[in-house]
């Protein structure tokens, strides 16, 4: 008599596909998932309650090491948010620089997400050619900020350092020269039968899904949701730029990965018009008082990372440092989702299916 039973089955925290230390607990059926439980909190830090002993200045730096691969967007939100409390005026210059650094983060975000997806799935090269090319972003990144990962950048009233000789030159070359890259991507990976067999129909959901999961970014354009905060509620300076938001179909791996593909393009065009924009004259910081005590009030300000929306809530009491500080992070919300997904897949696509949402742990867990 042949007997049978569930297996219990830990995938991670030290899984490389588990892009950080995630811990999935698993049902197996045979080779079938039956039952999926994210298990988070190995990389908490307890952001938020540590904000409320800290300056605002002094909360940028933990924003670097929420979504390390993003770090330019993260530093975003929070001095918006204590801007849009103050009622603060951002130089144009300035404004001009936060938004060239946060266009090249997302490219460089986006080619870590293609490089490792492709590693995951079981393709070397693909990777070697990401990093290859996001070398470039992060050398730009420590000319104008010194350093590599984790910029510090951004201040409340503009930004730390102007932009040395020559450097807004380099970036107008990186445009063309990426655009040929991504050509090269596609004729690498975009027709390979094997794969487009791993990713087609796999991981799907509609939009109505999407929508009650809370998904945002290319987790929710994929579902066919055209909604994208730079076009629907433009911050910075946007609404300046002309560019389009991709959208898919199906909801599946595959549309979530050619949205991003898409999203690097239409990049490289606000990068474009950027450039050819950018005031090289003029100031990159603000009037703004040497010890920042924001009025008393509240102020939620949200603006669309590589990830999705990440918003920042902020409480103050007129005091140097916030009475209460709460992130809203796209990773966190996004991976609410996993566990529907995986019921009734395979242990091979639980890896293609994590992957295509794309999360950074250091954000789930804050």
């Amino acid at each position: 008599m042949v007997r049978t039973e569930e297996l219990l089955l830990n995938v991670g925290p030290q899984h490389p596909s588990t892009h950080g230390v995630l811990r999935i607990v698993v049902k197996l059926d045979g080779e079938v998932i039956t039952e999926a439980d994210p298990v988070i909190g190995y990389l908490h830090r307890g952001t938020e309650k540590l904000a409320e002993g800290l300056n605002y200045t002094q909360i940028i730096p933990y924003t670097d090491r929420m979504d390390y691969v993003s770090a330019m967007t993260n530093n975003y939100v929070l001095v918006n948010a204590v801007e849009t409390l103050m009622g603060l005026e951002i130089p144009e210059k300035a404004e001009f620089l936060r938004l060239i650094v946060m266009e090249l983060q997302r490219i460089a975000s986006h080619l870590v997400w293609w490089g490792t997806y492709l590693l995951d799935i079981g393709a070397m090269t693909p990777f070697l050619f990401a990093f290859k090319d996001r070398e470039i972003i992060i050398n730009l990144f420590n000319e104008l900020s010194g350093a590599r990962l984790t910029y510090f950048y951004m201040r409340v009233g503009g930004v730390k350092w102007d932009a040395p000789d020559g450097w807004i030159e380099k970036v107008r070359d990186f445009i063309p020269y990426m655009r040929g890259r991504l050509g090269e991507y596609e004729d690498l990976v975009g027709g390979n039968e094997i794969f487009l067999a791993r990713i087609k129909g796999v991981g799907a959901y509609d939009a109505q899904t999407a929508i009650d999961y809370g998904l945002s970014g290319a987790n929710l354009r994929s579902a066919g949701v055209k909604w994208d905060l730079r076009k629907d509620q433009p911050y910075s300076l946007y609404d300046r730029f002309e560019f389009d938001v991709p959208v898919g179909r199906n909801g599946d791996c595959y549309d979530r990965y050619t949205v991003r593909m898409e999203e690097i393009r239409q990049s490289l065009r606000i990068l474009e018009q950027a450039v050819e924009q950018f005031p090289h004259e003029g100031e990159i910081m603000g009037k703004v008082p040497r010890v920042i005590r924001p009025p008393e009030g509240e102020v939620y300000s949200r603006i669309e990372s590589p990830r999705g929306e990440i918003g920042c809530y902020i409480v103050s009491k007129g005091k140097a440092e916030p009475y209460r500080l709460k992130f809203r992070r796209p990773s966190f919300v996004n991976l609410q989702i996993l566990p529907k997904l995986l019921i009734g897949e395979s242990m091979t696509n639980l890896v293609t299916i994590l992957g295509s949402i794309d999360i950074v742990l250091g954000e789930v867990d804050c």
